[in-house]
């Protein structure tokens, strides 16, 4: 039973850091926590390429946040509401319907795919896959496109043209695991229609800008040999509905393309009144905390964290540590104690490159190939076991 003199914890958004700062704080029964999301469900980001190449069906990369927040304790309550404004100095936050009161305050809205408004006709016909409803459309749609060629073999055999804008860890990942995925069921099918063309266009030098050397030329190399071609110090100037238009005055064919060319923040952080960096994101200090307000915590990709002057890639490894640190020093702040400085740094990185086949750097150790496949199926398949006992837990309480 939730007493009335809890601290009260709202935590706003339901990724992968937001989930972890829950699960973490939901220990500690003299806090009562609010978990917001505009979605019921928690998305598993990484797993999207698997399901856009169907080794996965989308019920295995999202998990229901009523029957998980049930599944941690009777002190965490999940509301299916879109966090609207926050009063940061009467320390409430509103939705379209009700407001709440807290004594701390989590935003962990992440970020979302930045269309950018100077590319004519980014709107119209790119697509981004950082939200579910996005990576659904773009898989039926390459589905549907994939039944047409089948459908027209043996009449005529039109090539099928995806182009893919950046070539960062997204950009790479999905490059890869379409061009895996067309390739086998080409083959294992036998149709005589197997033309297609997936062009990767990177505005720098290299693909993967700024990671190790290892991950950057075995990602190359996997990708050639998928037949993914890799146009690099080009931008894409614009498009139209059938065609991409480069900085350097090509054109390219496209039936549909994906723009993973960069992230912005998520749209409440526009109107929050709270210090920024030049790029809209949040600024914090060496604890997680806002410069203004003490009691207000930001975790995930709402934040931009450094190290040596460099950015840290905003990974959900790098976001689960950021919880682990927030709900730590929420807890000593509650206390009266001194806080924790963060000492974030990036674990590992898991570059998924088709099927049976991945690149890795683990606590600086590389690896490429089936072995480093299974690693990242190992870590993905535990996070999703992990959140899914809990759920199934919840599911029983509510039920009974």
């Amino acid at each position: 039973m939730i007493k009335n003199n809890v601290k009260k914890i709202v935590v706003i958004g339901a990724g992968y850091g937001g989930v972890r700062l829950v699960e973490k704080l939901s220990r500690n029964h003299s806090y009562e926590i609010a978990l917001f999301d505009k979605n019921p469900y928690h998305f598993m980001q990484t797993d999207v390429y698997d399901l856009i190449a169907n080794e996965v069906d989308f019920a295995k990369i999202i998990v229901d946040l009523y029957t998980l927040c049930s599944g941690l304790g009777d002190n965490v309550s999940f509301y299916n509401q879109e966090v609207k404004e926050i009063d940061f100095s009467h320390k409430r936050v509103f939705t379209d319907t009700q407001r709440f009161s807290y004594d701390y305050l989590v935003i962990a809205v992440g970020a979302r795919t930045k269309f950018v408004k100077s590319i004519q006709g980014l709107n119209e016909y790119a697509h981004g896959v950082k939200a579910l409803h996005r990576a659904m459309y773009f898989k039926q749609k390459f589905e549907m496109s994939l039944f047409r060629k089948v459908d027209a073999s043996g009449a005529k055999c039109d090539p099928l043209n995806i182009v893919i804008a950046g070539a960062g860890l997204s950009g790479v990942e999905i490059a890869a695991q379409m061009a895996s995925f067309a390739k086998e069921f080409y083959c294992k099918n036998h149709f005589l229609c197997r033309k297609l063309n997936i062009v990767l266009v990177n505005s720098s030098q290299k693909i993967l800008k700024g990671m190790d050397i290892f991950l950057v030329e075995k990602s190359e190399k996997r990708l050639l040999n998928l037949g993914v071609t890799i146009k690099n110090n080009v931008r894409v100037a614009s498009l139209t509905k059938e065609y991409v238009y480069l900085s350097n005055g090509e054109s390219i064919a496209m039936d549909f393309m994906i723009f993973a060319g960069g992230i912005e923040p998520n749209g409440l952080i526009y109107k929050l009144d709270l210090q920024k960096d030049k790029r809209g994101f949040l600024l914090t200090n060496e604890f997680l905390q806002t410069p203004q307000y003490k009691e207000v915590f930001v975790i995930g990709d709402a934040t931009i964290l450094h190290k040596n002057e460099k950015i840290i890639a905003p990974t959900a490894d790098v976001a689960e540590q950021m919880a682990d640190i927030c709900a730590t020093n929420i807890e000593l702040l509650d206390k009266g104690k001194t806080l924790r400085k963060h000492s974030i740094k990036s674990r590992g990185i898991l570059i998924s490159l088709g099927r049976n086949y991945a690149v890795a750097k683990v606590f600086g150790l590389f690896f490429d190939g089936y072995f480093a496949y299974c690693m990242k199926k190992f870590v993905e398949k535990s996070y999703a076991w992990h959140l899914d006992r809990k759920s199934k837990n919840g599911c029983q309480k509510i039920f009974k």
